[in-house]
């Protein structure tokens, strides 16, 4: 039995009409489930243009990104700027508004330039290096005069409830010497 043909499938239709001696058509298998054909790689070139917009995009996202902090940098330092100017400007008409003042205004002559009023007499204290003391007095803001608040009077009437129901503890004992006097010696006087 070698050598001999094996019978194949039973042919029909236009096959069975066409002679053995004809070349056949060569079919090729198809690749891929349900008779579709193989694709072709395009995956290359399509990510290749996808890699390409999206570094395109990043450089341009990074570059607005970096303009925008430095913008917004410029601008804070641009606002802090004009508050010290404001503060500034504002210190300033403070002074403007005490220079006004008369009495600042003899308060700075007698100081700065040692002027006295009619009738006085100056000193000049020195101390151990002959050298003048300063001033202690001076005269305040006239904008800062007047500004503290006070509290109201019932929150003053409520410290004083609460105080009288949690006295204060005792702090150790009393002092030795009350006015240069020890306690014995006081207590003997009596």
């Amino acid at each position: 039995m070698i050598g001999t043909p094996v019978p194949g499938p039973a042919k029909r239709g236009a096959e069975a009409s066409r002679p053995a001696s004809a070349p056949q058509a060569v079919r090729r298998p198809l690749a891929g489930a349900g008779g579709r054909p193989p694709r072709r790689s395009r995956l290359t070139m399509r990510f290749f243009v996808l890699t390409v917009v999206v570094v395109i995009l990043a450089v341009s996202f990074a570059s607005s990104t970096r303009a925008y902090f430095d913008q917004r940098d410029t601008i804070q330092s641009l606002k802090d700027e004009i508050a010290r100017r404001e503060a500034s400007i504002e210190k300033l008409e403070r002074e403007k508004r005490r220079w006004q003042d008369p009495s600042y205004v003899k308060a700075q002559a007698r100081k700065n330039l040692g002027y006295l009023m009619p009738g006085e007499t100056g000193y000049q204290v020195l101390d151990e290096n002959g050298e003048p003391l300063g001033a202690a007095a001076g005269l305040s803001d006239p904008d800062d005069v007047g500004t503290a608040e006070r509290a109201a009077w019932w929150e003053d009437v409520w410290g004083s409830v609460e105080l009288a129901g949690n006295p204060p503890e005792e702090r150790g004992q009393a002092p030795a010497k009350i006015d240069g006097v020890k306690k014995n010696e006081q207590q003997e006087n009596q």
